[in-house]
């Protein structure tokens, strides 16, 4: 076989592998941060489980995002003096500072359009979760069977966690008609994508030029 097929072959290879690479683009989802000093960190805990303190700063952002590393953060004020101002403080209770980021138009589902973003200070009793917390200033939420957090003053209206492909974001972005039900019927069917059938092409004919020039060559030397 020359250098130049099996550089071919290499070439064939790399097709394949990026091919799942360049589906990918994330999730959609709302991610929960901590402020902490002057900047966000994403949250340890889901909102159900942690139990902010009197004083602290919490935010909600909705976005697309393929991991805690990359997720986008909420935007806009953040300093608790200003978002509580009109929030005296009471015995008995505690107060959390609330930054509500509902994303851009880019990342809404198909259909929507996020709400401005806004800030909330809620108050609740000393032992209250932040779930709780947000359930006094944004109700409704909304959670799926495995108290996943879905949605936030009613948005999104569907969907919790989604996956999201480049080729599904770039439809939603212009506008697609093509029913959701449809794209995922379509895109997770399980059978194998056009870029994988196309290199496995690639391949074939590949080894079928390498055999054929291998005969050639024991031929001319016979």
């Amino acid at each position: 076989m020359t250098r130049r097929v099996v550089l071919l072959f290499l070439a064939a290879f790399l097709l394949i592998g990026t091919v799942g690479q360049a589906q990918a683009a994330g999730y959609r989802y709302w991610s929960f941060w901590d402020h902490e000093g002057d900047h966000w960190v994403y949250a340890t805990q889901g909102p159900s489980l942690a139990r902010p303190s009197d004083g602290d700063v919490q935010g909600f952002r909705f976005a697309v995002s393929e991991n805690s590393g990359d997720a986008a953060q909420p935007r806009g004020t953040a300093d608790f003096d200003s978002i509580c101002a009109r929030t005296p403080a009471e015995d008995g209770t505690k107060r959390v500072a609330l930054v509500l980021d509902f994303g851009t138009a880019s990342d809404a589902p198909s259909g929507e359009t996020p709400p401005s973003a806004r800030t909330a200070c809620a108050r609740v009793s000393p032992d209250a979760t932040t779930a709780d917390a947000l359930a006094a200033v944004a109700d409704p939420l909304r959670y799926n069977t495995s108290a996943l957090l879905c949605g936030i003053a009613g948005y999104p209206k569907s969907g919790c966690g989604e996956q999201v492909s480049e080729h599904q974001e770039k439809q939603e972005k212009q506008g697609s008609t093509t029913a959701p039900e449809q794209q995922d019927a379509s895109d997770d069917d399980g059978g194998p994508s056009v870029g994988l059938v196309a290199g496995v092409a690639v391949i074939a004919v590949l080894a079928a030029a390498g055999a054929w020039q291998a005969r050639r060559r024991r031929n001319a030397t016979r």
